[in-house]
């Protein structure tokens, strides 16, 4: 099925589906030529495509025009700035990203980093406010989970961030705000797919990929391997451009209090030339 079949089927599907799990239908893959030519506004003309955009079929004038009256389910306005995305060789983004630990009871999921549930025993979670111990600051036994709107992966969180920040784009709480229902409980993997096509509408591709994940407890190092698959996975990119470091807050504030976790991605985008 071509991306162009997919990306109708997407807009038929928004309107009786939640969008995030419309999104699930998408396979992240470069966005055709002809969904460009729709969203590209006469101030950003000068974009360059990948090669593998332009041997993609021209749609029927009915799919162009569905196409571009549904641009928004493609590439929402936030993503399209009015000034020109430059085709300079090599970006550089960072991402942020924090969110609050507690009882798994009150988080209601787990903790999920990088795409992996990370399974723990009970730790020791400093319960600040006394409200499951009989005092304030107290340390409280319990299975953690995380705190968000979303599923509150930190990593995937902090790639977006980067990507989009790279490319001089809003940040990923502009365009996936926690306000908006479409998001809440959403596979941040379902973010990750797009900020990949939106990379690759711009003409980029990773160029290597930093990341440092800072938590206290539970410990991770044994997840990092799946963690790092599913970035190569999700970004189409290779073993060799991504790195993962996990690191303690040695037991400061409250990410050392098991009460928060947050992560740091620092990553390069290669421009794609056309001779690739």
């Amino acid at each position: 099925m071509t991306t162009r079949c997919l990306i109708l089927s997407l807009l038929a599907l928004s309107h009786t589906t939640h969008l995030c799990n419309a999104f699930a239908s998408l396979h992240p893959r470069p966005i055709s030529a002809s969904i460009i030519s729709s969203t590209t506004s006469s101030s950003n003309s000068s974009r360059i495509t990948t090669p593998l955009s332009s041997k993609k079929n021209t749609p029927t004038d009915e799919e162009a025009t569905a196409l571009a009256t549904n641009e928004s389910e493609i590439l929402s306005s936030l993503l399209r700035p009015s000034y020109p995305i430059e085709p300079i060789p090599l970006r550089i983004g960072h991402g942020f990203d924090i969110h609050k630990m507690v009882p798994l009871s009150e988080a209601g999921q787990p903790v999920v980093i990088g795409g992996v549930t990370i399974t723990h025993t009970d730790q020791k979670w400093t319960d600040k406010d006394g409200k499951y111990t009989d005092a304030p600051n107290s340390i409280y036994e319990t299975q953690l989970g995380v705190l968000a709107h979303s599923d509150g992966d930190v990593i995937y969180h902090s790639l977006v961030d980067a990507i989009f920040g790279a490319l001089t784009l809003p940040d990923i709480g502009q365009v996936f705000q926690d306000t908006d229902p479409r998001w809440k409980g959403c596979d941040s993997s379902k973010f990750m797919e797009h900020a990949y096509e939106v990379m690759s509408y711009y003409g980029y591709r990773v160029g290597n990929v930093d990341v440092t994940l800072i938590l206290e407890r539970p410990k991770v190092a044994g997840f990092k391997p799946e963690m790092k698959e599913n970035i190569v996975r999700l970004l189409r990119t290779t073993m060799g451009r991504v790195n993962i470091k996990a690191r303690t807050h040695e037991k400061v504030d409250s990410v050392g209090e098991l009460r928060s976790l947050s992560c740091h991605v620092v990553m390069t985008l290669e421009k794609i030339v056309d001779d690739e």
